[in-house]
């Protein structure tokens, strides 16, 4: 297989149409999925009235397929993208789509597009967005009858520009998600109100905002797009925990990262952001599907900056081994725990 003619090296975190893409519907005639396929057709066509357009009735998810060093073709974990996309439908009355097919469909649409799998060392992945929405018209307040599900493919280089150097964040203002919300589920809502913060966190010169809990103020919770992990001067490694935080995969790898392969002690629990101001914790790092890990040197704090121990010329040495450990494991350089590798060819 002859992959594409790419600059793989210099890829922009930005969206590039690649060949196939998979295709599944739900109607409320047939009360369930059908069995998808792929096609190349990458225009939708729907009613003004669409469920989506009126209601934002949808729900998604992201993953990535990586070479490894012995040339297979990987997808990391996506069994645990397919319950989380499983449990957000559920939240938005959405029928879900089996974990079974989930998987399926990545499987299918990666393996047809290998060409565009980045080659093993080039630092790019093939990103793979997976998304349900309401298809069908609806003017009253209520659930769509109809639904599409659609996988799609995009080669990417790092998220944050710089790959792994530490980034400047800020606090913001804003509230990201209520309790009894739907912070802890992946929709297409959560991350439409988070783009005027993040609009003016980047005219500003930061590169994301750190959102504090909404009904106290006093507690972290993560980033417009990715979890939060701390490491305090005992070198625990600290996780924010909350029922309004996205339950992230990566972050629970990093976890079993750090205990299972890196001998770490985790401390999961609610972290206030007293505990950033009192100067408890040396490094800090942002967690996700497309950054992996993203270090923050600096944190300004309504015009006051606190600077990280680890600093903003490089990535502090526990999130350098974390992150260096977790890619190790999905590009096959390292034995990965039982069934986080799913196969692709």
């Amino acid at each position: 297989m002859e992959k594409k003619n790419l600059d793989w090296e210099n890829l922009s975190f930005a969206y590039i149409r690649t060949d196939y893409r998979y295709v599944a519907n739900y109607t409320a005639k047939a009360g369930c999925w059908d069995e998808g396929a792929l096609t190349e057709d990458d225009k939708i066509v729907m009613s003004e009235d669409a469920g989506v357009l009126q209601y934002s009735q949808s729900v998604f998810e992201g993953l990535k397929a990586y070479t490894t060093k012995d040339g297979h073709i990987v997808c990391f974990r996506p069994d645990l993208n397919a319950q989380r996309m499983y449990d957000s439908a559920l939240r938005l009355e959405i029928p879900p789509v089996p974990v079974e097919q989930f998987v399926d469909g990545v499987h299918k649409v990666v393996e047809a597009n290998a060409a565009w799998v980045p080659p093993y060392g080039t630092g790019a992945t093939l990103y793979i967005r997976p998304y349900v929405f309401g298809i069908s018209p609806v003017i009253g307040v209520k659930p769509a009858d109809d639904y599409q599900f659609r996988i799609f493919t995009t080669p990417v280089g790092p998220y944050f520009k710089g790959g792994a150097k530490p980034i400047y964040v800020r606090v913001t203002d804003y509230d990201r998600a209520a309790p009894h919300g739907t912070g802890n589920i992946k929709a297409g809502l959560n991350y439409a109100m988070s783009l005027k913060a993040i609009v003016d966190a980047h005219e500003k010169g930061f590169a994301e905002n750190i959102y504090l809990d909404a009904a106290t103020r006093t507690k972290i919770e993560e980033t417009g797009g990715a979890n939060i992990l701390f490491v305090d001067q005992d070198n625990t490694l600290v996780v924010p925990k909350s029922d309004s935080i996205l339950p992230s995969i990566t972050r629970r790898s990093l976890v079993y990262v750090a205990e299972h392969y890196l001998g770490m002690k985790v401390d999961e629990r609610p972290v206030y952001f007293k505990e950033v101001r009192d100067g408890n914790f040396k490094e800090c790092g942002l967690c996700g599907t497309a950054a992996v890990i993203s270090p923050i040197g600096k944190i300004n704090d309504h015009g006051t900056d606190i600077t990280l121990a680890s600093g903003m010329e490089k990535m502090g040495p526990w999130m350098t081994k974390l992150r260096e450990t977790l890619l190790g494991i999905q590009e096959g350089e390292l034995e990965a725990p039982e069934g986080w590798i799913h196969r692709i060819m």
